[in-house]
């Protein structure tokens, strides 16, 4: 009978216990790779070394060995309750952000601003992902003080939340959703007002070419950086360019990409039996 505290492992593997085996972790669709180095140090930490095959932030094809885990049965065993989840999710958003950004080209930096919205457990895994598949979780890297819609509600507009913040001294970026006046004209209150980044925050093209426009016409569009951001698909970014649009702030589908599928096949006995 199983004592309460015995591991089921322990009677299952009796007879081949000290026997020593490979197994290897493979993609089974092309991708980008997050999460190897946490990996190597969750594995360390329970007394198994894998060997690390693919760096971080690599692309693979499919049928690419990730990492090899050697062991006994029972570390096997227990390397494959966590190999998978160290990997497969963070390597699905950082396979999504590269695309993101390979679609964008030199025209549109990629922003990921959803990580925010993430459990805390796993904020910094998305953060590590979108990294590694070459996007950015930051808007901007300078420091900078971000006013969001809900600022501006309270603060009753666009003009009076940024004489509100008018002495402190970061860059400011500015969610605009046309509540206060047309979308075009509260770009250009913000700009005039002292906003450096503008983040037309409707889904809408047709407001961020309204925008765009506008700035022009008002001479003040080299004095500004327009984002672009809601409900943004992979799909769409290439009709997106030639709009004007410096910064591409893309959420669910990237940190919502499915994971990048893999698995974990024991491939031989490293002792010969």
């Amino acid at each position: 009978m199983l004592a309460a505290a015995e591991d089921i492992r322990e009677i299952i593997f009796a007879n081949i216990r000290q026997r020593q085996f490979c197994a290897e972790i493979t993609a089974e669709r092309d991708g980008v790779i997050a999460g190897a180095a946490r990996l190597s140090s969750v594995l360390s930490t329970m007394g198994i070394e894998p060997e690390i095959c693919v760096e971080d932030g690599a692309a693979v094809v499919a049928g690419r060995v990730v990492a090899r885990i050697h062991g006994t049965p029972k570390q096997i065993a227990m390397a494959e309750e966590v190999a998978i989840g160290a990997l497969a999710k963070a390597s699905g958003i950082a396979t999504a952000a590269r695309r993101a950004v390979e679609a964008a080209g030199n025209e549109m930096r990629v922003v990921c601003g959803a990580w925010k919205k993430m459990p805390s457990e796993i904020k910094s895994i998305v953060r590590e992902a979108l990294v590694h598949g070459h996007a950015d979780f930051r808007i901007t890297d300078v420091p900078f003080l971000y006013l969001d819609k809900n600022f501006v509600r309270m603060l009753g507009g666009i003009r009076s939340t940024l004489e509100a913040v008018a002495e402190v001294n970061r860059l400011k970026v500015i969610q605009l959703k046309g509540e206060f006046a047309k979308v075009a004209t509260e770009a250009v209150t913000a700009v005039e007002y002292g906003a450096g980044i503008v983040m037309v925050d409707t889904g809408y093209v047709a407001d961020v070419e309204l925008v765009h426009q506008a700035l022009l016409n008002a001479g003040c569009r080299n004095k500004v950086k327009l984002a672009f951001a809601k409900g943004i698909r992979l799909k769409d970014i290439a009709s997106l360019k030639g709009k004007g649009i410096d910064i591409l702030d893309i959420g669910a589908e990237i940190v919502d990409a499915p994971l990048l599928d893999m698995r974990l096949d024991v491939r031989r006995g490293l002792d010969g039996n």
